[in-house]
């Protein structure tokens, strides 16, 4: 399985020619390029020029995404930048007034979706230094999202993905089989396979209320926060839809889940969401079940995106050390119910 169904090389090659054909559909500086710097659900360049005009432009995978669901993102985003409780990217309205623009080029099966954001400054924190405070910190941005969606009216026909035990294992999982992902021995297979029987089951028992599954981030990792001097942003809205609140702490240890500072992570993340919102016993009883969800759902994507770059850099021992973490986390509900 691969992104588009065409070899990635190949596309590459194609995309470049469709951005730089796109790039006039905004009002701005006509001696800029496009620069790849990511290929992950879509594919993202940095559009600069000499004399200093930054942007960052994200076309959209094909089916991925509807125009609805795209705009209903920079819906949410819009409303948490309004509620003065969080900082996120703003965006270029095109020549024709919208967020949300449209290209297509020869031997590219249809059109595809584009969003230009504004350049933000700051960096991605280093993920070696002050870690307990970078956590807390995701902590209290988890929590304050939480709490606004909680208390925001969406609009109409509000439209996401949905992060679930359907669309992560089901037939028709969003990133695909993880049976399928490199290195699926029988031996990881068979393990797995009681893993996830495990994680529907408490799952199911967990359940859907509309204060422990709504709308979230999905992907509220430290790369995807963006800190200056003054100020910190929560960047790459993509992934956002309808899933487990503690599914965002699950996403924050994206495939770090192995490390020996997990459980510091875990602690200095509660605090933070503490710090802002409720957790209950429940909840946070639940936040290993989250970690292995994602960890299984990491393990398809990398299976169906193995020719993109960062998947390829992954893949080697990821699917038997993911049994390793099942089988360790199988253990502990055993000694818990002993």
């Amino acid at each position: 399985m691969t992104l588009t169904g065409i070899p990635l090389a190949t596309l590459l090659v194609q995309l470049e020619k469709l951005v730089n054909k796109s790039l006039k559909l905004w009002n701005i500086p006509e001696d800029v390029s496009a620069e790849l710097i990511n290929v992950s659900e879509n594919f993202t360049y940095r559009i600069e020029n000499p004399s200093g005009f930054k942007a960052i432009l994200r076309v959209h995978r094909e089916n991925y995404h509807s125009r609805r669901s795209i705009e209903c993102e920079l819906t949410w985003i819009d409303a948490l930048s309004k509620s003065g409780l969080i900082e996120t990217p703003s965006y270029f309205f095109g020549k024709d007034g919208s967020a949300i623009q449209e290209c297509s080029i020869d031997n590219i099966n249809g059109s595809r979706y584009l969003v230009l954001f504004h350049f933000v400054s700051g960096s991605a924190p280093e993920e070696n230094k002050n870690l307990d405070t970078l956590y807390e910190k995701l902590g209290r941005l988890a929590g304050t999202c939480h709490n606004h969606v909680l208390s925001w009216e969406k609009p109409d026909n509000f439209e996401r993905l949905t992060w679930d035990i359907d669309t992560i294992f089901g037939s028709n999982a969003l990133w695909g089989n993880w049976r399928l992902a490199p290195e699926v021995t029988k031996e990881v297979q068979d393990k797995l396979e009681r893993v996830e029987l495990k994680i529907r089951c408490r799952l199911l028992d967990y359940g859907k209320s509309e204060k422990r599954f709504n709308l979230i981030h999905a992907d509220m990792r430290l790369a995807n926060l963006l800190i200056d001097q003054e100020s910190t942003r929560l960047i790459d809205f993509d992934d956002c839809g309808f899933g487990w609140f503690m599914y965002d702490f699950a996403s924050a240890i994206s495939f770090i889940e192995d490390s020996p500072m997990v459980s510091y992570f875990k602690s200095s993340w509660i605090k933070g969401y503490k710090s802002v919102r409720e957790l209950s016993v429940e909840d946070e009883k639940e936040i290993d079940t989250f970690i292995m969800l994602r960890r299984m759902a990491l393990l398809a994507w990398i299976g169906s995106h193995i020719e993109a770059p960062e998947p390829q850099q992954l893949s080697a021992g990821f699917a038997e050390t993911t049994a390793k973490l099942g089988g360790i986390w199988l253990n502990s509900l055993d000694n818990i119910f002993a």
